[in-house]
């Protein structure tokens, strides 16, 4: 079994459940969903670490004075060499990129290598589906997002992912 670790964003119980709904709503995408209760949206990768880098990473967490913020998830789309349907956010507020900047320039001193890739904030909707045509949502959902978790995914368990630590934002 393998255990890796990855700080993102969690969303409540009336995120999750909008969520859902848009879920349910797509049509013959014939993809495997992602139950609710997994749906997050990822912030840092960290992989499979030691204690040390897990301890050294909870200390950058703990460093970390952003600001809350309101991200509004407002787009669907496909990543289509993945598979993955998803909801994102058309807007990256700044304090979410504070946020990302923050844990990447922390995480360097503890030995982890930032992706490269622009950051798209999304949630997971479906993997290994038929692509679907890309669009805006009709009913946007507000997210706001008071603070960041530590995850741990565990493969083989369902639900897959739990929180082992979150850390508040500053309102």
């Amino acid at each position: 079994m393998t255990e890796r670790f990855f700080f993102a964003l969690w969303p409540d119980e009336e995120q999750r459940s909008a969520l859902a709904k848009f879920q349910r709503a797509l049509p013959g995408h014939q993809g495997r969903l992602v139950h609710p209760n997994e749906y997050h949206i990822t912030l840092v990768f960290l992989g499979d670490i030691e204690a040390r880098s897990r301890a050294c990473a909870e200390e950058v967490a703990n460093l970390v004075r952003t600001s809350s913020f309101q991200l509004t998830l407002d787009r669907f789309g496909c990543f289509p060499r993945a598979g993955i349907l998803w909801c994102g956010a058309s807007g990256r507020p700044r304090p979410l990129l504070d946020l990302l900047d923050a844990l990447k320039r922390g995480l360097t001193d503890c030995g982890f290598r930032p992706e490269r890739r622009r950051f798209a904030p999304h949630v997971t909707l479906a993997r290994k589906a038929r692509r679907l045509q890309a669009r805006e949502l009709v009913d946007p959902i507000a997210w706001p997002v008071s603070e960041f978790s530590l995850v741990l995914a565990r493969s083989g368990e369902r639900p897959r992912y739990r929180v082992v630590r979150s850390w508040p934002l500053v309102s």
